[in-house]
């Protein structure tokens, strides 16, 4: 095929992936107008987000367990799960605020959502070989930009938290009908389902075990970062601005702080193409613990020093991400690459509930600079893991 197909297929793909994925932290952006008009425990303003990751995992898992990427078209199987989750978001309007029935609708949005972003890198995959690195990072940072869209939407929705809901599912129906336009690569080739026999490889091959540590370490903090970092900003930022204009610069780094990690992980993938994938992935899990600490300590302080450390933190969280992934295809046997990445993707996004669920309990009673800190613990770790992997790769 053309390079002009390539090139108008994968930006399709980016721009759906960006719209549908809007649909994420819609309950984190607009939670400061819900609990205006009603009171929501901390468990259940947690669980609202963390609904998400729990349904994504047992998503994940049924797709790959049932094959559904292999025996459906992956763009029709992409736009069909776009056009539910946008539907089952709406239902927040109508469910009651904080209740049963809208976690249960958040859970079900993630379901949905496992039918959009692995899917997604499948048909990016197909598109290449060589700038593999290039094309996960280009879909990673289309999830992270999409993610960041939900903050930026409530900015212009004000204090009417249900146009955040609307628009959002708006995005995601256009998302359904871009991935319908989108064609699959000469590359495009089924992966194996889930094979359990491949969970002893995941724990034999020592690569593949160190890229797993790099990868778990990685997601305690992405997730309960991107959650809570608008109501950490918030609760600094409100005491020195004031209600209005603190909550409204909150969600603006926040908005920024996220899509900038979209843009590295982009420019990240190019790099790791040429200068080594793990390279990349240490140099952003250093930065990123480095910035969670920096926030920790600075917490309280300057508006603009908190806002910047943010922002750094932003921009460095997620480079790393793709690059796991891409490093366990490139340890794992062929016909043993998808089942692993599911295996990884599954148990990293059960392990963001933990910290997503956590989080606000810990800085209410804690406070946020000791959950800040707490965050930085993932990267230490994925840090010792990656830097045994670097030196394993070079010996």
């Amino acid at each position: 095929m053309s390079s002009a197909s390539k090139t108008r297929s994968l930006s399709l793909l980016t721009l759906a992936v960006i719209a549908a994925l809007s649909l994420w932290f819609v309950s984190a952006a607009i939670l400061p107008e819900m609990l205006a008009e009603h009171p929501i425990t901390p468990v259940r303003q947690a669980l609202l987000s963390s609904a998400v990751q729990v349904g994504f995992v047992v998503g994940a898992l049924a797709s790959a367990i049932l094959g559904l990427p292999d025996r459906l078209h992956p763009g029709r199987l992409f736009a069909a799960c776009a056009a539910l989750a946008a539907l089952v978001n709406a239902a927040l309007l109508v469910l009651p605020i904080g209740g049963t029935g809208a976690i249960l609708a958040r859970v079900a949005t993630g379901a949905l959502l496992a039918g959009v972003y692995p899917v997604g890198m499948k048909i990016a995959v197909g598109w290449g070989l060589r700038d593999r690195g290039f094309l996960v990072g280009l879909l990673v940072g289309a999830v992270t930009i999409g993610s960041a869209l939900p903050h930026v939407i409530a900015l212009g929705g004000g204090a009417d938290w249900r146009a955040t809901v609307l628009i959002a599912s708006a995005a995601s129906l256009i998302a359904a009908s871009l991935a319908l336009a989108v064609r699959l690569g000469p590359y495009h080739a089924s992966s194996p389902r889930f094979d359990p026999a491949v969970i002893r490889r995941a724990w034999t091959d020592r690569r593949i075990r160190l890229a797993y540590a790099g990868y778990f370490g990685h997601m305690w903090e992405l997730y309960a970062m991107w959650t809570w970092a608008g109501a950490a900003m918030a609760a600094a930022f409100i005491p020195v601005l004031g209600d209005g204009e603190g909550l409204r610069l909150a969600r603006l780094v926040t908005f920024a702080a996220i899509a900038l990690g979209g843009f590295g992980c982009i420019a990240g993938g190019w790099v790791a193409d040429r200068i080594g994938k793990d390279t990349v992935a240490l140099v952003a899990l250093a930065v990123s613990f480095a910035s969670a600490i920096a926030a920790a300590l600075c917490f309280g302080g300057p508006v603009w020093l908190l806002a910047a450390i943010f922002l750094l933190w932003g921009a460095s969280i997620v480079p790393d991400s793709p690059q796991f992934s891409a490093l366990v295809a490139d340890f794992a046997p062929p016909e043993q690459a998808g089942s692993l990445m599911t295996l990884q993707t599954a148990i990293g996004f059960a392990l963001t509930f933990v910290t997503v669920q956590a989080a606000p309990v810990v800085a209410e009673h804690s406070g946020w600079p000791v959950l800040l800190a707490l965050l930085a613990l993932g990267p230490a770790v994925g840090l010792v893991a990656m830097l045994r992997l670097w030196r394993l790769s070079r010996a």
